[in-house]
């Protein structure tokens, strides 16, 4: 006889939680003081909010992706972890808002909207960025982050809120309407993506470009995801939520899923050095080039290093995908070292003479950080934890049992 499961856990977060408000405190110290900053360096402002706003934005971004796979493949492996990335989809419409210092400080990140390199004739002028310039204009780049935002905005709140009107009718039906959403929410979630990378930290140099960092953008993002969604879950289970929910077989999933996108991600950082490399073409290299002198190399050696083999080998061992421990650290380890991969991905066009560190970069880390899940857990305590009225859920639950 087979054994129907049972939630026994409260399905709310406490409503009394002081989290969010500690959080959103965190983050409104760190934004003064990197406002202040603004006053002593401007340029150094704007380069430490864009890796903050990358890092975090990426998170956003990659539980999208993920609310979306698990509609379109109807999996069941998730359910329990679904309402997680939703309460980070739920709030990119919010989250919009602080694109808008990007903006405003376009002239400080980015070469290419200095008009007077497009002026033939003159001393500055750049035929490669003039030869751009009908797709890197000022006008244009802010147009497109309005439509970036628009999508991800809509995709993420419509998934969350069918996903909550699911819970409080028993709709199954609704099911269909998340389908039906994600399925062209895909690809648009595809090409915007793609195009965020090329606007916001590829187009920092214009001389360069990459074919493949559309992708890498997106294999960056989606390998630190996974610790994130490991980390949460291991709070929740130290505030004694969802404990007998979201059991050992689901926490070995997330630990194969971090594997799985550990490996992806070496692939195509690899990929597209590999091809530049072969290729050797000047406008093409340089670029590394730049990465691999004045300090930035020891930076590119800790990804090679701490964010592939370590976890890779640590990894592969199946007992370590159940080993809190292991888990716990190889997460807190990549998400280190993803920060540092974008802060090496923009920094050295402000410091091209050598590596270089300001505590503006804490300030804005932890003022956009602190927002950030601040917005997380005032909407995750809305609503139930996980989506229980989702037909998949007795699927997911069962597997926990018979393994």
């Amino acid at each position: 006889m087979s054994h129907k499961p049972t939630i026994t856990d409260t399905l709310q977060f406490p409503a009394d939680s002081k989290v969010p408000g500690a959080l959103f405190g965190v983050g409104a110290v760190g934004l003064i003081a990197t406002i202040i900053g603004y006053f002593l360096d401007a340029d150094q402002f704007f380069f430490s909010y864009l890796v903050s706003f990358t890092f975090f934005s990426g998170i956003a971004l990659s539980a999208l992706i993920m609310v979306m796979l698990h509609h379109i493949t109807k999996s069941s492996w998730g359910v329990v972890f679904r309402r997680i990335s939703e309460s980070f989809t739920a709030n990119i419409w919010i989250w919009a808002i602080f694109v808008v210092p990007i903006l405003f400080g376009i002239h400080n990140l980015y070469h290419w909207s200095h008009p007077e390199l497009l002026e033939y004739g003159t001393e500055e002028y750049d035929k490669i960025v003039s030869g751009k310039s009908p797709f890197l204009n000022s006008t244009f780049f802010i147009i497109r982050q309005v439509i970036y935002f628009a999508i991800w905005g809509f995709l993420g709140y419509k998934l969350h809120k069918v996903s909550v009107q699911m819970d409080e009718t028993n709709d199954w039906g609704l099911s269909a309407l998340l389908r039906k959403v994600s399925a062209p929410g895909i690809l648009l979630f595809a090409f915007t993506v793609a195009f965020a990378g090329f606007d916001w930290l590829m187009s920092l140099d214009p001389h360069w470009f990459s074919t493949m960092f559309g992708v890498y953008f997106f294999a960056i993002n989606f390998q630190a995801f996974w610790p994130i969604m490991i980390l949460i879950v291991f709070y929740l289970h130290k505030q004694g939520l969802l404990t007998n929910t979201i059991r050992q077989v689901h926490i070995y999933d997330l630990g194969a899923w971090f594997f799985a996108f550990t490996v992806f991600y070496a692939y195509i950082a690899f990929s597209q050095f590999l091809l530049i490399y072969y290729a050797n073409l000047p406008e093409e290299t340089l670029w590394y080039y730049h990465r691999m002198e004045g300090g930035w190399q020891y930076l590119l050696y800790g990804s090679l290093i701490f964010r592939f083999a370590v976890p890779f080998l640590v990894l592969l061992n199946r007992e370590a995908k159940k080993n809190r421990m292991i888990l716990g650290g190889m997460s807190a380890l990549v998400l280190i070292i993803h920060f540092a991969e974008i802060y090496w991905i923009a920094m050295p066009t402000l410091y091209d003479h050598g590596f270089s560190f300001s505590w503006m970069d804490i300030t804005a880390f932890l003022g956009l950080g602190g927002v950030f899940f601040g917005l997380f857990f005032r909407q995750f305590k809305q609503n139930d934890m996980i989506p229980k009225n989702d037909p998949k859920l007795e699927d997911c639950l069962s597997k926990s049992y018979h393994q």
